[in-house]
């Protein structure tokens, strides 16, 4: 493996790996020919360049993991076994995506050049340079489309077809066949349209008519999910491990000319997969209905006029407008300002000229330096022109600040909208947009759930278990010389058919998947909208939620409390300079500008200020990191730069005295103190100096349930930690109103306190909150947390809440939450506060307790009969009749149907799934109901006391006497803490009748029953029992179901027990946290150029050491 040299290089050319999207691909996939490389640990955007240097590494092993090595690295060879970070990006880059592009690409003649230059002021730049020396001379392929072209129509020399790749697809009138097919070049797949499609003009639109047309190329623009095959989705019920030992048992029957058997075990089969589909389907209707609330609108011009739209009706082509505190509908290219309608004569004319053909943000990025060095100002100028809009794309690269976009210039699918108003033209649909694509390869290349995984396992292991017990039947036979096939008599065919019917839950996969359907429909009714069902197994497991403070902890309803004005300043003024700094779309106000225009009822001559005729030149909204608003507006022909923001901020502007800034410091602790959130004012006025003019105190009240919620949330075992943007001292004081506790630290603990990997995260777990936190901030609470074992919960609005919401292990947008937001969370909740989180966790838990106690329930089923009908052909030579068996298993299922609706109680601790203790418990339950049904066989002929009394049927007494146990278990394993929902009691006590029915009339015995002695017992000729007989095996039943209920709960009671199988949390390789800890710190430490740079620890402390 090579050394990568650390030197900075001279970017020329090439697209921005970070932005641009077949790059990527192609980074992986091509063979390199030269590259040169260089890591420097600076900026936000480390990971980004290890991930490179790790793709490198690959090129020079031929390897593809997570081991890298990096020498000459601040002085220290380190090798480093690392996952990569959880981004879109890294997940995209999957084995599989690599090997179906490695068979084309790397038939193309290509030479790619790599560059990565890390900056102390910006993000880290990775650059890549292609170049195609097919024939005599190299062709530069830097643009991204003129890339494109070159790959989707490259033709080998003397081959006229091109490039194409075979994949292996389903046949869509026989899924169990498959086929190769032809996939399209790239130029021919959706999301590369007609350039005439994409030159609208603004004032009149599309027509309706073309809307269709378009349509049926792009289709709806929305991020879903491939549509399913209404066929394939019924035919999904069918498949599966259990599903086809099912299969195969309907086979045997078959075989054996059993069509009892043969329909009831299709019966049972086609109940399943009728009861499934049903309740997902009404489960996904109550879910789609909601979330038609939350849809996503766009604003559109058809026809010459304005029109509000759903966003999905968009297509390419359209029209629309985006402004300022809006969710970029499609990936769309900006025309002109909104305010400058005359700008599209101007983006037409450049359009043909080709001065807007490179709309990367790359390019972007290369014009600012060529004007920086002076090469090309004025056409850097002219392309340029002034920025438009400003996009926050956090949820993209993770760069805090907002990133102007020009014309010409795309803007993203899902980002959002910080600044300016504008006209942009829709370029793609939302499944071949940028984030789109990128979702679409992670999802594919997505595993199996926990959820998956669990049943997987289960599933598996039952398997195994029925063939071993038929392989010990077969042993058993062989010993008790019983045929293997033969007419008119029990054979090992036969007993092999019982064991296949009752040995595989067919019903497990149904009833849990749908239990989690109807769950997520409830907690729809209860206005949260689950994205994916597999949420609910993650927020029944959530012991940490970390919760954002406003709206949630707190009413959001601010108000300006007495302000602090400044000596010699008119409080008039310093309200109406507050005004001017706030933003002026009113359809979507900030709460902090909303509250202090709505503060100025109450002050008449500073309203009259503003009444002068102001003219706003230039508004720049609130960022993460200048912690300010400024607008620059004139009035009487002076130009005056107002700002509001943070009272630190604001206070590093001006050059007040000494006393002053005392003065102004104290009195931003006292409100800090008081739990009010500052806001520093200060106005600059065109030629003198900035002026302090004061602070307006805010007050944001808790909730009137929030105190109560976070100690019921604490009964429940959950830890509620708080992430704020608030100053420490108002974090503080929130936190002791709410008794959420006293260990409340600066963000900056984490990145420069001096700790080691291992001491970072002891603070994070411990701690109550963090307050002045970036999203790079709760990305990485996240991130330690999980790293120690903890299912996370994170809250979050905002845009730049995406990335923490998607990192969380159940991300929940909160009430008003963007759409950006929305759609990186598992939960959106349409209800404010704590208290609808907790409900929803409680009846997650709820939703989890039925599923564990049905699986318990059904595991023990299994190995009940398996154990009986086994060991009794063994020791008696009879079994139970096939016919009888293929009901008890039809009887189960029908039993439970309704555990779906059970009134289940929650756990007041997280729950997981103890796999260990859940068979522990379930293999005894089933020891314990197969010595239940030998009691009873082996009390039937008692002379005394004895179950058949004057003349019944064994196999039917066996029969009512398995059913009645396994139905009434289901009471045992549900627990007591709640009553059983009429729902559940009517299918149990419906399917107990209908076993005593079977008992009475000895439906399916057509047997004699073998009396012994003979004088003792009146024999009957067609199976019947006596009603005195039912009514003891229905005591003898009971009788069983208690003892296996004191021991249940004797169980459930045991220490030992309830700690089997829980996961351990740990604090892992000291070592290997610590170097993740250095590295999360040398990617942010230069954000901020003024804060110390604490100690780094490459290794374990001494204290830490001694405390291991």
């Amino acid at each position: 493996m090579g050394v990568l040299k650390r030197r900075a290089l001279a970017r020329k050319g090439g697209t921005s790996f970070g932005h641009s999207f077949i790059p990527i691909r192609l980074l992986t996939a091509l063979p390199i020919v030269s590259y040169e490389a260089s890591v420097v640990p600076m900026g936000p955007a480390l990971m980004s360049a290890l991930m490179v240097a790790q793709i490198l590494a690959r090129k020079m092993t031929g390897t593809y993991g997570t081991h890298y090595l990096l020498g000459d690295y601040l002085g220290v060879v380190w090798k480093l076994q690392l996952d990569m970070p959880r981004t879109p990006f890294v997940d995209a880059l999957g084995t599989r995506q690599v090997a179906k592009e490695q068979r084309w690409l790397n038939k193309l003649p290509l030479k790619v050049k790599v560059k990565v230059k890390v900056q102390v002021q910006v993000q880290a730049k990775v650059k890549v340079k292609v170049m195609s020396n097919a024939g005599s001379h190299l062709v530069s392929l830097n643009n991204l489309q003129d890339l494109v072209k070159y790959v989707s129509t490259y033709r080998e020399p003397g081959k006229e077809e091109g490039v194409e790749e075979e994949q292996v697809k389903r046949v869509w009138y026989a899924p169990w066949k498959k086929r190769k097919v032809k996939v399209k070049h790239l130029d021919k797949e959706p999301g590369i349209f007609p350039p005439e499609w994409l030159i609208t003009d603004i004032r009149q639109g599309l027509p309706s008519s073309e809307v269709p047309v378009r349509r049926r190329a792009a289709g709806w623009n929305e991020l879903t999910s491939e549509k399913e095959n209404p066929i394939a989705k019924i035919l999904s019920y069918f498949r599966g491990p259990i599903l086809y030992v099912m299969e195969l048992a309907v086979l045997l029957a078959a075989g054996l000319d059993d069509w009892i058997d043969f329909g009831v075990i299709i019966g049972i089969l086609c109940l399943n997969a009728s009861v499934g589909w049903y309740q997902e389907k009404q489960a996904a209707d109550v879910v789609a209905s909601l979330k038609g609330d939350i849809a996503m609108r766009a604003t559109v011009i058809r026809d010459g006029q304005q029109q509000e739209i759903l966003a999905r009706e968009l297509v390419p082509g359209d029209v629309i407008i985006v402004g300022e505190g809006q969710v970029v509908p499609a990936d769309a290219k900006i025309i002109c300002d909104y305010n400058d309608p005359n700008g599209w004569e101007e983006f037409k004319r450049m359009q043909e000229q080709g001065d807007l053909s490179s709309t990367s943000e790359s390019d972007i990025e290369e014009n600012e330096k060529e004007g920086k060095e002076g090469e090309d100002e004025q056409q850097s100028s002219r392309k340029r022109s002034h920025p438009i809009l400003a996009c926050d794309h956090s949820a993209i690269t993770g760069e805090s600040l907002a990133v102007d976009r020009y014309m010409g210039q795309v803007i993203y699918y899902t980002t959002g909208c910080k600044r300016g108003k504008a006209y942009a033209v829709v370029q793609t649909g939302a499944r071949t947009s940028f984030v789109g694509k990128t979702a679409s390869m992670v999802l594919a290349a997505k595993g199996a759930g926990h959820f998956e995984i669990v049943m997987d396992q289960i599933g598996t292991s039952l398997l195994v278990l029925v063939m071993a017990w038929i392989l010990a039947a077969w042993i058993g036979g062989f010993f008790r010389h019983i045929p293997i096939a033969s007419p008119a008599q029990q054979t090992l065919l036969h007993y092999t058919l019982s064991l296949l019917i009752i040995g595989v839950p067919v019903g497990l996969p149904v009833v849990t998947t749908t239990t989690m359907a109807v769950g997520a429909a409830y907690l729809a009714k209860k206005k949260a909208i689950v994205q994916k069902l597999t949420a609910i197994e993650s927020l029944a497991g959530v012991d940490i939620l970390c919760s954002d403070k406003t709206g949630t902890l707190t009413a959001n309803k601010l108000s300006i409390r007495e302000p602090y004005v400044a000596e010699g300043v008119d409080v008039d003024w310093m309200f109406a300079v507050a005004a001017l700094a706030s933003s002026h779309n009113i359809e979507s106000l900030d709460p902090i500008d909303k509250v202090t225009i709505l503060t100025l009822r109450q002050y008449p001559r500073a309203r009259e200020i503003l009444r002068r005729g102001w003219t706003t030149e230039k508004y720049i909204p609130f960022d993460p990191v200048s912690k300010r608003i400024v607008t620059v507006a004139t009035c009487d022909g002076i130009r005056y730069t107002c700002t509001k923001g943070a009272p630190k901020a604001v206070l590093t502007l001006t050059n007040c005295p000494k006393e002053v800034a005392d003065v102004y410091k104290n009195k931003a602790q006292e409100f800090a103190h008081r739990g009010f959130r500052s806001l520093g004012v200060a106005v600059q006025k065109e030629g003198e100096d900035w002026t302090l003019l004061g602070m307006l105190p805010m007050f944001d009240p808790p909730r009137e349930d929030t105190a109560h919620t976070i100690n019921e949330a604490q009964n429940l075992g959950i830890s509620v930690k708080m992430l704020t943007g608030d100053a420490l001292a108002i974090a503080k004081e929130t936190c002791k109103m709410l008794a959420l506790g006293t260990k409340v630290y600066n963000s900056d603990k984490l990145i420069h306190g001096g700790l080691s990997g291992v001491m970072a995260s002891d603070l994070v777990e411990k701690a109550d909150g963090f307050a002045e936190v970036f999203p790079e901030h709760k990305y990485q609470v996240v991130q330690m947390l999980q790293e120690r074992g903890h299912l996370t919960a994170m809250t979050g609005d905002g845009v730049n809440d995406a990335p923490s919401l998607k990192k969380a292990d159940c991300g929940i947008a909160v009430e008003g939450a963007t759409e950006a937001a929305q759609s990186a969370s598992d939960i959106v909740f349409l209800e404010p506060g704590l208290s609808t989180i907790i409900d929803s966790i409680k009846v997650a838990r709820q939703i989890f307790h039925r599923m564990k106690s049905y699986i318990q329930y059904r595991i023990a089923l299994c190995l009940h009969l398996e154990i009986y009908l086994v060991t009794s052909m063994i020791i008696l030579n009879e079994s139970i009749r096939v016919e009888l068996v293929v009901f008890l298993a039809l009887f189960a299922d029908l039993a439970t149907v309704a555990v779906a609706y059970d009134n289940a109680s929650f756990e007041l601790r997280p729950v997981e799934w103890q796999l260990p203790k859940i068979w522990f418990i379930s293999v005894l339950l089933g020891l314990l109901l197969a010595l239940g049904t030998w009691v009873v066989r082996g009390s039937m002929f008692l002379p005394s006391g004895g179950i058949i009394q004057n003349w019944g049927s064994i196999q039917e007494v066996l029969f009512l006497q398995v059913a009645l146990t396994e139905n009434w278990l289901i009471f045992v394993t549900r627990g007591v803490e709640t009553w059983p929902s009429v729902h559940l009691v009517t299918a149990i006590l419906g399917v107990d009748i209908l076993a005593t029915i079977f008992c009475l009339f000895g439906w399916f015995t057509n047997q004699d029953m073998p009396t012994i002695p003979a004088d003792k017992f009146v024999e009957t000729t067609n199976g019947w029992t006596n009603i005195v007989t039912v009514v003891r095996v229905w005591g003898y039943s009971l009788g069983v179901e208690i003892v296996i209920a004191l021991v249940y709960y004797t169980l459930n009671k045991s220490k030992w027990l309830d700690n089997l199988g829980r996961a351990k949390r740990d604090k892992g390789d000291i070592k290997i946290q610590n170097l993740l800890g250095h590295l999360a710190r040398l990617s942010l430490e230069y954000d901020q150029p003024g804060q110390p740079k604490g100690r780094f620890f490459l290794t374990a402390s001494k204290e830490e050491e001694e405390a291991e």
